[in-house]
């Protein structure tokens, strides 16, 4: 079994993600992926034994849409909210990649080049196991992308990101949120 077929097993037994990759699928949202936090934390619960939704506090869907106005990404994010009940809704954040070079330098100290779309976000997220993207298909295959692959996501791994220069204290931050919540997980590079 590949690495992408096992992720894509374990992605489709936790119900909530699922839910969540339906909903999304069903807004529409223009070259779209969840991504993230959600995909790597849902794997690390099953290769740890715990429940799904173990630990996960957002669901980040990542989408790209040219129009970088506030308005049109603001349209998208109630279209989304709408979808979803009440408490679960709360946690899917829906971000326009086509707008984060507005804000990111302002909000955490670095620079970012204007993006082409939501997979190129990928890229430039603080580890290797972060940069995972799943998108829920029509025929109800996951496509994945995961531009650094699945080994770190499996080897329940966090290392900066090498083709990013990360703030030294991001990545800290990131790396004992997550090794609060599974212990298991190995660090490298801090």
């Amino acid at each position: 079994m590949t690495p992408e077929a096992r992720l894509e097993g374990i992605l489709k037994d936790s119900p909530t993600l699922m839910w969540v990759l339906e909903g999304l699928r069903g807004v529409g949202l223009p070259g779209w992926r969840l991504a993230s936090g959600c995909i790597y934390q849902t794997a690390w619960n099953a290769l740890t034994g715990r429940d799904p939704d173990f630990g996960i506090k957002d669901y980040d869907a990542l989408y790209f849409d040219p129009d970088m106005s506030w308005d049109a990404e603001d349209v998208w994010i109630k279209r989304t909210a709408a979808v979803f009940a009440p408490g679960l809704g709360d946690k899917v954040e829906v971000r326009n990649q086509a707008r984060v070079h507005l804000w990111f330098e302002q909000k955490f100290g670095e620079p970012y080049e204007p993006l082409a779309n939501a997979d190129e976000a990928l890229e430039r997220f603080v580890c290797p196991a972060f940069a995972v993207g799943a998108r829920l298909e029509a025929d109800g295959r996951i496509s994945l992308a995961n531009p650094f692959g699945l080994d770190d996501v499996f080897a329940m791994r966090l290392r900066p990101n090498p083709r990013r220069q990360c703030n030294p204290t991001s990545f800290a931050r990131v790396a004992a949120s997550a090794k609060l919540r599974w212990p298991e997980a190995v660090i490298q590079g801090d």
